[in-house]
């Protein structure tokens, strides 16, 4: 499959969800929106993979190009085509499909975090509570109508939502690298709602706490990212023999 990625900031790519896609044989094209780089013709792909980013996904006058990627996710997840998206990419697909992103009303969840899954197709071999990393300052705050809830969490009631069979949108992250707490902290935006959470040194002590989780992490991620692959194929294989 031919996997196109929609980045934000050049710190938050697909991580070791790489690995997964090498390992199956898939190619993958990223696109450096927040660069100037233009959404090619979706007809080239197979599956769309939208990462995080510091920006919000009302910040439309501060970002122009929000709106062209928007209006490529309504596109695309409305064909009826395999969508992942992972924090802002959650947050962009629930807005696109029409449902609604606000700043949260408890405080901005930053670091280690554990959240509760429902049963589904992605979260096949993923522990019911299931330990993943947070950063992020907005939510979903409702679902595009006859979207799934699938994940939450006593700080965000919306952590994961499945659109049809295809589309999936998770505000948790679960693609790191050993290098993505200090990659991420060199962000200005990043930096400040890290140290508004945990207060200063906050940063060395997230990186060891990553680190030292890192192993569980990645299994984790392999094991979901693989799982997604296995729904991407499914639906093509159905779309083509329609």
């Amino acid at each position: 499959m031919k996997i196109l990625v929609f980045q934000h900031v050049s710190v938050e790519h697909p991580g070791s969800f790489r690995d997964v896609i090498a390992a199956c044989g898939h190619s993958m094209h990223q696109v450096e929106l927040d660069e100037g780089d233009a959404i090619p013709p979706l007809d080239d792909y197979d599956v769309l993979l939208v990462m995080g980013g510091p920006m919000d996904v009302w910040e439309e006058q501060k970002h122009p190009w929000l709106i062209a990627e928007k209006q490529a996710i309504r596109s695309w997840v409305a064909a009826g085509r395999p969508y992942l998206g992972m924090c802002l990419g959650e947050q962009l697909l629930a807005d696109a499909m029409g449902g609604s992103v606000a700043l949260m009303t408890a405080p901005p969840e930053v670091g280690m975090s554990k959240v509760t899954i429902t049963p589904d197709p992605i979260f096949a071999g993923i522990p019911e509570t299931c330990l993943c990393f947070q950063w992020h300052g907005a939510e979903v705050v409702a679902l595009p109508h006859g979207a799934r809830l699938l994940a939450t969490s006593s700080g965000c009631a919306v952590q994961a939502f499945a659109i049809g069979q295809h589309a999936y949108g998770l505000q948790f992250h679960m693609e790191l690298t050993a290098a993505t707490a200090a990659e991420w902290g060199a962000l200005p935006e990043y930096a400040a709602a890290l140290e508004a959470a945990q207060g200063k040194g906050a940063l060395d002590r997230l990186a060891a706490e990553v680190a030292f989780q890192l192993p569980v992490l990645e299994s984790a991620a392999h094991t979901l990212f693989s799982n997604f692959l296995a729904i991407a194929e499914n639906v093509i294989l159905q779309k083509s023999a329609a």
